[in-house]
């Protein structure tokens, strides 16, 4: 998965402002205790860290962008 597309389903998913918040601020136990900023900045794969919030987030990420 392209960066791009991570970001736009994030976005998609929490909406703009909400989806900076969780990348920044949420540490995900999938991504050993990263945030999604730091598991970029890591060099850790964007599906991986996409699986990570779908799973933290199974209710919110519609299906579509599952």
């Amino acid at each position: 998965m392209r960066l791009t597309d991570f970001w736009a389903r994030l976005g998609e998913a929490f909406g703009p402002a909400y989806a900076r918040s969780i990348a920044a601020d949420q540490s995900f136990g999938a991504l050993g205790d990263r945030t999604i900023d730091k598991a970029i900045a890591d060099g850790i794969e964007t599906a991986t860290i996409w699986r990570a919030v779908v799973a933290a987030y199974p209710d919110r990420v519609p299906a579509r962008l599952r």
